[in-house]
């Protein structure tokens, strides 16, 4: 087959996914191969921007990345990071990039995306001053935050009050200026954006809508310290964020003598081809035949899409796209469909709100009953079964009113969706094609249809509507809907721990005879562990159990990429002495391992092998540190700022009730891991928003949230109850852990679990402070038995010396550290030897008394 060259400039989202459907394309067909060269401008691959505020509650550079791994090499890509194209010569078909490099195409796409709108404003380029585009940009504002205490964002748009959200996560007194008289100006009404206001207000971000900025004065220093706005109103700020909007990077496009619209956008067709026969352009880039920029994510994939099937001869059009959006913004759930301000002639509104509750709701409907479009503030839980609806004008299944007031109507559900309903917007994905794959292809299995259809691997705003259409399919079909745990058990995880707890059974074998079938597997092995772990019945590593655990538990460690495991001892509330400091640095030292402070508040040690874990916990155990449960699904730490006792902002004693927490929670187990934050004031430093519980100080006792993760799908928490006087938030939280525990999915965190819950927070507030199902003195009985019979892991292994014996690598030769575990020096520290690397295994630890033992023949 003829090979021809295929440059891509641009390795954003769109880009990667171009990549992606080009390949995906069947080789039948297809008139020549693609040899792909990839000019991309940042130092990383592309990464999801659309999730980019996650980096601020600990989402690393390499967890944002949507290229997957081996993908590049595995289609012989040339990957060129850093590189970006300069200058384009069509009439010799080649792209020059910044290192000088010429390069020959026969198809060129342009995805070079669009770049931060920044008012030409007086004092726009002072220190301080930033935008918010890249996980640089995010760098520069994290690393200025660290020398601020007031900053604002000029635009409160989509971007702009995640940018805002993330001043506030960072303990800044935040403002909001918005030219446009309400927030969210493109995607709300007036009403939906007063309700918006109110709530984001709420949590102390100050909101000046209707206000433009008009300079921004600087110190003697070159950084910003004044805003002034149109209104008449000074702010005095350090640190400053436009989130004014993106416009088109089309220069290239420019420059060779390509058509743009007015506004900016490369011209192309509805093919997404330019007026060059051999270029395209897609994305944020480009403007569609329908002369619009789209600056959406799915539109630019639906273009990616569009372009692979041109290049690969099976022809595809792009004529326009949903614009449809949901998110959280601190907080508050936004979203938007179809015809969301009532645009079209003839339309009517239907609309319901509620001020106390903050929920705004509203129906942009036809006369003749079609769904045109709706704005859904503070509830956007109809929202997946909605916007279907709107983006297919299909007819309302019911009255309006309906649809709108909170209700348990069943009929709401995926049914009521015609086939053409397109459930996933980021790939086009219609509820007809999602059917197709359960009943034609043969998935049994949300996963199984998202690996085949890519629904729900984009945004993941439709992977609830996805498990629901899966489910009905599968019914429909006569298909028993398995809800069991795994083959060998029908019970969910919740109904074993019910089965375990009410029976009194103590192993696994007695469960799997009595309840299960089979031998069991490496899902419900884990998982019955657990219950068994939470249930009080004994040392992890005693008995059956220890066969029960995975890799992890197994060494009451974690595994690292070599085959290394860290140590990780606990350090409640951060809070640690210069002995124990000492103690730790002793060890690492001794050891030879690699230290590094972890986001948690405590210190963790890597490169120990198996074989030396005992010895490194009998030196911590001595010197009084306990296990921190890394390796587990359990409590990990609960973090703290340092509160009233050195803050000046503090108004209570974070580290105290920190340190207790951690204390009382140390070892619980439960069906994922638990992370918690104390923070002593409302500038919030311990983001304890960000935890499956966090607790905010206020002048009259505790704010209790719960719910909240970073993670790929970060999530605030919710607000459960405010001002708790000490007992009750500790018998709250006490409550919350073992209702969790209880009724959780295995690996569910707190997060999908409360938006899972039948009632969400409200339900969960019923149960846990009103006692409404009768269960909280059962609750706290178990949590009573926890704290009264809790026991150091660690301790009670090095106890025993059975349970120590499995600390080998080898059964046969105790001792022997595995030599396939190697490292490498780097930064006067090692590291975990790369596969090209030859490295180098740890000597074992050499530790002297005052006599050295000598080994005789």
């Amino acid at each position: 087959m003829i090979e021809k060259s295929l440059v891509l400039v641009g390795h954003g989202m769109v880009g990667q996914r171009f990549l992606e459907a080009l390949f995906e394309q069947p080789d039948a067909g297809q008139p020549h191969r693609w040899r792909v060269t990839v000019l991309a401008e940042e130092p990383r691959p592309a990464y999801d921007r659309v999730h980019l505020t996650s980096w601020f509650s600990g989402t690393s550079a390499e967890e944002l990345t949507v290229c997957p791994p081996g993908f590049i090499e595995q289609h012989g890509i040339d990957l060129r990071l850093g590189d970006p194209a300069t200058a384009i010569d069509r009439r010799a078909r080649t792209v020059t990039t910044r290192s000088g490099v010429e390069l020959r195409y026969d198809a060129l796409v342009l995805a070079t995306g669009s770049y931060p709108f920044v008012p030409p404003v007086p004092g726009h380029d002072a220190a301080g001053c930033h935008v918010y585009r890249t996980i640089e940009d995010l760098e520069a504002i994290t690393a200025s935050a660290q020398h601020a205490t007031v900053g604002a964002v000029v635009g409160g748009g989509l971007l702009g009050l995640e940018a805002a959200g993330a001043l506030r996560a960072m303990g800044l007194e935040t403002h909001v200026v918005e030219f446009a008289p309400r927030l969210m100006a493109l995607q709300v009404d007036d009403g939906g954006g007063a309700v918006l206001r109110r709530k984001i207000e709420d949590l102390g971000v100050h909101v000046h809508t209707g206000a433009g900025t008009q300079r921004i004065d600087a110190d003697e220093n070159g950084r910003a310290r004044t805003m002034a706005l149109s209104d008449g109103t000074d702010l005095a700020v350090d640190l400053v964020v436009f989130s004014a909007g993106v416009r088109p990077r089309d220069q290239l496009a420019r420059d060779c003598g390509l058509p743009v619209g007015e506004r900016g956008g490369i011209a192309v067709d509805e093919h997404c081809r330019t007026s060059d026969p051999h270029i395209w352009a897609i994305g944020e880039c480009a403007l569609a035949v329908d002369g619009r920029v789209y600056g959406l994510v799915a539109p630019g994939y639906a273009m990616a899409g569009t372009v692979a099937r041109e290049l690969t001869g099976t022809g595809a059009e792009f004529t326009g796209a949903d614009t449809s959006t949901k998110l959280k913004l601190l907080g508050v759930d936004v979203a938007s469909f179809g015809d969301a301000l009532g645009t079209t002639e003839g339309a009517l509104e239907v609309l319901y709100a509620n001020s106390r509750a903050g929920i705004y709701k509203k129906l942009v409907v036809s006369a003749e009953g079609r769904l045109l479009g709706g704005v859904l503030v503070g509830d956007a839980e109809s929202y997946a079964t909605l916007r279907p609806l709107a983006v297919g004008k299909s007819q309302l299944p019911g009255p309006a009113e309906q649809l709108l007031v909170p209700a348990k109507d069943a009929r709401q559900g995926p049914l009521v969706l015609p086939d053409e309903a397109v459930v996933c917007s980021c790939h086009n994905v219609s509820k007809g094609a999602v059917r197709a794959a359960v009943s034609e292809q043969g998935m049994r299995a949300v996963p199984e249809v998202k690996n085949c259809t890519k629904a729900g691997t984009g945004c993941g705003s439709c992977v609830k509507l996805l498990g629901s259409i899966v489910a009905e399919e599968l019914e429909a079909g006569g298909i028993e809907v398995a809800r069991g745990l795994c083959e060998h058990f029908t019970h969910t995880r919740a109904e074993l721990y019910e089965i375990v707890r009410v029976k009194g059974i103590t192993g696994f074998s007695r469960l799997l005879d009595e309840h299960g079938s089979g031998e069991g597997c490496d899902i419900c092995k884990p998982a019955v562990a657990s219950i068994l772990a939470a249930l009080g019945n004994g040392h992890v590593l005693d008995g059956e159990q220890a066969a029960l655990q995975d890799t992890n538990d197994h060494f009451l460690a974690n595994l690292q990429r070599n085959g290394s495991y860290s140590v990780v001892p606990r350090i409640p509330g951060g809070e640690i002495t210069p002995d124990g400091l000492i103690t730790i640095g002793e060890i690492a030292r001794d050891y030879g391992l690699y230290t590094k402070i972890t986001g948690g508040q405590r210190i963790d040690l890597f490169g120990a092998t198996v074989d030396q874990l005992p010895g490194i916990w009998r030196r911590l155990v001595d010197a009084g540190f306990e296990s921190g449960h890394a390796y587990g699904k359990a409590l990990r730490t609960v973090k703290s700022c340092v509160g009233q006792t050195w803050c000046r902002y503090g108004v209570q004693d974070s580290v105290a009730l920190a340190i207790e927490l951690e204390l009382r929670y140390r070892g619980l187990r439960a069906p994922h891991k638990l992370k918690s934050a104390v923070s002593g004031c409302a500038r919030e430093c311990a983001e304890a928003q960000s935890k499956d519980f966090g607790v905010i100080a206020t002048s009259d006792g505790w704010n209790l949230y719960v719910g909240g993760n970073g993670g790929m799908t970060p999530r605030h928490a919710d607000l459960l109850a405010a001002d708790l006087d000490h007992d009750t938030l500790i018998r709250t939280i006490d409550r919350f852990l073992m209702f969790y525990i209880r009724t959780a999915d295995r690996l569910e965190r707190t997060a999908p679990w409360l938006d899972r819950l039948e009632g969400g927070l409200d339900h969960l507030r019923a149960v846990v402070m009103d006692d409404s199902l009768g269960i909280c003195a059962e609750l706290d009985e178990l949590m009573a038995r926890h704290v009264e019979t809790y026991e150091d892991e660690w301790a009670a292994t090095l106890a025993d010396p059975e349970r120590v014996r499995r600390f080998v690598s080898f059964a046969n030769a105790p001792g022997t550290p595995d030599p396939t575990v190697r490292f490498v020096h780097e930064r006067d520290r090692i590291r975990p030897a790369r596969p090209e690397e030859d490295g180098f295994p740890l000597a074992p630890a050499l530790i002297a008394g005052p006599a050295l033992e000598v080994r005789t023949r």
